[in-house]
């Protein structure tokens, strides 16, 4: 998620920092969008020279306090802990300007969790993209209860600037608008299937057919991860401590067992050759 918002930045004309915590890691990023690049030029999506410019704008980086040092933006799209992202904001507010505002790009963590880590509470929100960032036209624009008006208006005039169609939240929920209502989605889906009404493949062949839905909940699953959507229902269960967040036992079970979906060659599906 981090390095496809960082290219849709750079796509849009701005200079703009990619960081992450090894060479290792910003290699296989770089690697991954110059490879998705390629193939949109390949088939017509994008122009070459408009690539070209924006992998120069692209700059990336283990070095986050110099990385971030004259920012105007932060968008942080750290893994779905509070803990993490409690640090990880409490840092960036000692290592950028003033002016400088502070969003999280997650879905489940409201921004109010993390805005007193920071002595400027007032210019932290939340800014959801969605997966995959680069072709995903939403992003949901929600601030916390003392999320100044002008940091909201900046935050969805930019996402305009991106190409996006943002969407204003006038209060904050875990999972916002547009994943509360995949959740009730992706739950009927389970229940379905646990009850055995239905496997799998017919549960999103509904999903695509009736419904017009790109993917099914299952598939949508593996492509999300297995181990994000987990970890999105226990941060939902740790804010609200309602049991009815906690992850289904079906999914818990593969997240236990290391199957993660498409990262990990099987989750719902099995990704091989054949």
């Amino acid at each position: 998620m981090g390095s496809q918002i960082a290219m849709v930045c750079a796509l849009a004309g701005y200079s703009t920092s990619l960081v992450d915590l090894s060479d290792e890691l910003l290699d296989g990023a770089r690697d991954a969008l110059q490879s998705r690049m390629d193939r949109d030029v390949s088939r017509g999506r994008r122009a070459r020279d408009d690539v070209d410019r924006a992998m120069e704008r692209l700059r990336l980086s283990t070095d986050r306090a110099t990385a971030v040092s004259e920012c105007d933006f932060v968008i942080e799209a750290a893994a779905e802990s509070l803990e993490v992202k409690r640090r990880i904001f409490e840092d960036l507010d000692r290592e950028t300007p003033r002016r400088t505002i502070l969003a999280t790009n997650s879905s489940n963590i409201v921004s109010s969790q993390l805005a007193d880590s920071t002595t400027r509470p007032d210019r932290v929100l939340n800014l959801h993209f969605f997966n995959p960032a680069l072709v995903m036209e939403c992003v949901e624009v929600v601030p916390h209860d003392g999320t100044a008006e002008t940091v909201v208006d900046t935050s969805m005039e930019l996402v305009r600037s991106l190409g996006k169609s943002g969407v204003r939240l006038r209060r904050e929920i875990p999972g916002f608008v547009a994943n509360r209502i995949l959740g009730a989605i992706r739950r009927e889906a389970l229940e379905l299937h646990d009850a055995g009404v239905a496997d799998v493949e017919d549960i999103d062949r509904a999903a695509r057919t009736a419904l017009r839905h790109p993917m099914g909940p299952f598939e949508l699953m593996d492509l999300v991860g297995i181990d994000v959507v987990h970890l999105i229902r226990l941060a939902e269960f740790e804010q609200t401590g309602d049991e009815g967040a906690l992850p289904h036992p079906a999914v818990r079970r593969l997240y236990e067992a290391g199957h993660f979906g498409r990262k990990t060659g099987r989750g719902w599906y099995t990704y091989d050759d054949s």
